[in-house]
């Protein structure tokens, strides 16, 4: 059967404007379930389902097919079924949905993995995901009512102890997977069901603003970042133009150049030579002078024709693996080394083909902080790093 993984992404969003790609720790929101949803590599087609340009664009970024819904289901009142029914309607290869939310940032492949193998293997009909809580429930009394509040699913006078209490499962609207001649009866959940139980953890829902910063410290923590297991940076290579500057060249009179760069950025290639990673710098264009003059004390590479060169020649004079080396870099030429790095990022003003293949991208512009947010980037993911050597 043709199993698709289906993410809802419209443009229309009353809480936080186009949410579904705004950057969360540095990737697009949608990229994180997408990302998880390629590498499980049990669907036979990934589809985003928009009728957003910037939403398509993204989505195509990261590998998923693009289906446009219609004005009709693109409303606020347009529910998710209705949206899921268009899809199939138009896509009559597709024989189960697994409808993943775009706004589940710390899903990872081993969950879409386990439920494929529920509803291909087992034989049921649809699959939801779930979380366990602890929490105590009372009824509810309106304002103006005389009666007093009851107790749902707890005794008052022999409480439970947290460790002492399985809790309860909830819905966490994480994935619903489900076999179309159920979706056509108009149901995502039904026939032979089974639910899902996820890592608490990896129950994450941003639904509303204040959620967002907690949000991107839980996906540094807890979200996945790959196939690959993340590894200690030892190497830092920066694009100079673009990266460390604003770009800008400004010539006075005597026809002498002039460039400008923001003390954050110092501050963090410090705070990463002091943590023992060591920072290159590179450009495609003489800026010695420059370089000079900012007395940054790093190895550096002027008029590097080939960018990728270089930084293989760096890698293999230190003995470094790919997972060991990250990049920043900003323009066209820099795409190859952000591919090749195993930690790659570009400022926010980076042409769109760098952005395309970076895996972190700055809230920061070129020359106005972005080397020094990349920095602390790297920091929090080594702490990732220390935590899973630890356990």
């Amino acid at each position: 059967p043709h199993l698709a993984a289906l993410v809802l992404a419209r443009g229309g969003s009353k809480g936080i404007p186009l949410k579904n790609i705004k950057l969360l720790a540095g990737v697009p929101l949608i990229g994180w379930v997408l990302r998880a949803a390629i590498d499980a590599g049990v669907f036979h087609s990934i589809w985003v389902s928009t009728d957003h340009d910037e939403i398509e664009k993204v989505a195509k970024q990261f590998g998923a097919q693009v289906h446009r819904r219609s004005p009709e289901v693109s409303q606020d009142s347009s529910t998710s079924l209705e949206a899921i029914t268009e899809f199939l309607n138009h896509h009559r290869e597709v024989d189960i949905v697994g409808n993943i939310q775009a706004t589940s940032p710390c899903l990872h492949p081993s969950d879409l993995i386990k439920v494929a193998d529920l509803i291909q293997k087992e034989g049921f009909d649809s699959v939801f995901s779930v979380v366990r809580r602890h929490q105590f429930r009372w009824s509810e009394v309106k304002k103006g009512e005389n009666k007093m509040t009851e107790p749902q699913n707890l005794n008052p006078a022999k409480r439970y102890r947290r460790q002492d209490w399985p809790g309860e499962l909830y819905e966490n609207g994480s994935f619903y997977f489900a076999k179309r001649h159920l979706i056509e009866k108009g149901y995502l959940q039904g026939g032979k069901m089974a639910y899902y139980e996820m890592r608490a953890e990896h129950s994450v829902d941003i639904d509303i603003d204040i959620d967002w910063p907690i949000a991107e410290q839980r996906v540094l923590s807890f979200g996945y970042f790959g196939k690959e297991p993340l590894k200690e940076v030892k190497l830092l290579v920066c694009s100079i133009d673009g990266c460390l500057t604003n770009g800008r060249i400004y010539v006075t009179e005597d026809h002498k150049e002039m460039v400008s760069y923001d003390y954050r950025d110092i501050v963090g290639i410090d705070l990463l030579k002091k943590r023992g990673i060591q920072v290159r710098l590179i450009s495609d264009r003489d800026c010695s002078k420059t370089l000079s003059a900012m007395q940054l004390g790093c190895v550096a590479k002027v008029n590097a024709t080939n960018k990728l060169q270089v930084l293989k020649d760096w890698q293999e004079d230190m003995g470094l693996s790919w997972k060991e080396v990250a990049y920043l870099g900003n323009e066209e030429s820099d795409v190859e080394c952000l591919k090749q790095a195993g930690m790659s990022g570009v400022p926010a003003d980076a042409c769109a083909a760098a952005q395309k293949a970076a895996g972190y991208i700055c809230k920061s512009r070129g020359g106005c902080g972005a080397v020094q947010e990349f920095a602390e980037h790297i920091f929090l993911l080594l702490e990732k790093v220390n935590s899973a050597r630890k356990q």
